[in-house]
């Protein structure tokens, strides 16, 4: 068994994730209690209770599922439950990064903080909007943009196979839409995110975060991370400040970041936090090897992760 962590990222978010999970480990419950006492955020509240309008606010978002992450990572740390490769699709990289312990827990946690506060405060005016395009290789998104002339929209996120998110402002996003479905689109999902994200919108989110990098300890890498910017995994030798705060400001690689999790041998792949959008995109990838594909994000698929794990070391203990 060669596991793949996955992290998901901003807009798998739902009023409710995580509160079967609190209130039924210890674990998960001190990551609540930190996150609170660090960040001053009742962020347990706001994801149990919403109101969604809340929740869907960029600045609790990012922290509200990263905590969610980090919950589930600490049970699983208790009964050594590790990764062997890990990656996240945008936010998702910083709970990897945590998890392989580059940040230290209260110093990731106060960066996810800022990072949400930059990302929804220090955007440029404008009605933004991403998508995501269902059916279409990478090249012909990339066409569908650039035949959009009635504002800005870019390729945002090479999710998988067939599916590319893009971003910019809501009427480009929508003519955008248009041009894709008579170019032979299956689907255009909009996506429940509030910005232009990872386009060159987002140039002053990226300054300040930079700026907030300088001032945080970056420790060794204690397991395998890819990231976003190229697929490829971090190296030692790495600017990680400034391949972070690059991040915000350009595509996410993901499609990449799985064919490299395949390549190197990846055959069980466990999506932690909510939804199971990281787990879809895994299906659609094209692998000669048989892969399973698990998700974390209720007490049920929380214990059967557990259960596959233990018989499968039992398995291994008996030959």
């Amino acid at each position: 068994m060669k596991v793949g962590f996955l992290f998901p990222g901003q807009g798998a978010q739902s009023v409710g994730m995580g509160k079967d999970i609190y209130e039924e480990y210890k674990e998960a419950k001190e990551i609540y209690d930190r996150v609170k006492e660090i960040t001053g955020i009742d962020i347990a509240k706001i994801s149990f209770e919403g109101p969604e309008e809340v929740l869907n606010e960029t600045k609790y978002t990012q922290i509200a599922i990263l905590t969610m992450s980090l919950a589930i990572l600490n049970i699983l740390k208790k009964i050594n439950i590790k990764p062997d490769i890990s990656a996240g699709l945008s936010l998702g990289e910083y709970t990897a990064l945590i998890n392989s312990n580059v940040f230290s827990l209260e110093e990731g946690i106060k960066l996810v903080q800022k990072r949400g506060e930059y990302m929804q405060n220090l955007l440029p005016n404008g009605d933004w909007q991403m998508a995501a395009i269902i059916g279409m290789n990478d090249e012909q998104v990339q066409d569908v943009c650039s035949k959009v002339k009635s504002g800005f929209v870019v390729p945002a996120n090479y999710n998988c196979k067939g599916q590319i998110a893009i971003s910019g402002e809501k009427e480009a996003i929508m003519e955008a839409e248009k041009i894709a479905k008579e170019m032979g689109a299956k689907k255009v999902l909009v996506l429940n995110t509030a910005g232009p994200f990872h386009t060159e919108k987002l140039k002053e989110s990226s300054k300040a975060l930079r700026e907030e990098l300088e001032k945080v300890t970056i420790n060794k890498f204690s397991t395998k991370v890819i990231k976003n910017l190229d697929g490829e995994f971090y190296k030692d030798d790495d600017d990680i400040r400034d391949i972070l705060a690059k991040h915000i400001i350009n595509p996410v690689r993901f499609s990449k970041t799985l064919e490299l999790m395949l390549k190197e041998g990846i055959d069980t792949f466990i999506e932690i936090g909510p939804g199971k959008t990281l787990s879809g995109f895994v299906k659609r990838m094209q692998s000669s090897n048989e892969i399973e594909i698990l998700n974390i994000n209720n007490v049920e698929s929380l214990k059967n992760v557990i259960n596959i794990v233990n018989e499968y070391r039992g398995r291994k203990n008996n030959e």
